[in-house]
């Protein structure tokens, strides 16, 4: 809650893959509080009472939601959903206006990463951002795993990163209304 909070409005793409690895860690212990409270809000050192109970309170209501949207096994909360349609319609935004060539030409230096990942996805195409974002979840999840990572995979992430990163702060001067559009 308080990291959701502070990367939220510092940097959206660190929020989301934030988040979606909260969904993870509230199935893997069941979607039960309890546990949840035993295993992570405990071990927070110097918190006072009333952050704590916020902090259960919030991990409840992301219970709550995981529940009534039938995320129980997989999926995402339709607010991460929500995010992520905003951070795709600023994307396409930014393409189409001619002061941001800049961010164009990283996304076209990424444009061949994405063709690349979605033609992995099959049938279950998501929208170009979205798989862009997915990379970087799946190469987090490796280092969490202490799993090796290629070369190349290493390299891809490293760009797909940098143009996400730069997505971010357009996101972030568009959420203080500081972005020049047309």
């Amino acid at each position: 809650m308080i990291t959701a909070s502070a990367k939220k409005r510092e940097n959206i793409a660190e929020y989301l893959l934030y988040m979606w690895q909260i969904e993870d860690i509230i199935r893997a212990y069941g979607l039960d509080i309890d546990k949840i409270q035993k295993n992570l809000i405990d071990r927070y050192e110097g918190l006072d009472e009333a952050t704590r109970r916020q902090m259960r309170d919030w991990y409840e209501s992301l219970i709550d939601m995981m529940r009534r949207e039938g995320k129980e096994k997989s999926g995402h909360l339709q607010l991460n959903i929500n995010t992520l349609n905003d951070i795709e319609r600023l994307h396409r935004q930014l393409l189409n206006d001619p002061k941001y060539a800049a961010y164009a030409a990283e996304y076209y230096n990424t444009l061949p990463l994405i063709v690349e990942l979605r033609a992995r996805q099959g049938e279950n195409r998501k929208d170009e951002i979205e798989t862009c974002f997915d990379a970087l979840y799946g190469m987090l999840m490796l280092k969490l795993q202490g799993k090796e990572i290629s070369e190349e995979t290493a390299r891809a992430s490293k760009q797909i990163s940098r143009f996400l990163a730069q997505l971010a702060g357009y996101y972030k001067k568009d959420y203080n209304n500081e972005l020049e559009t047309d």
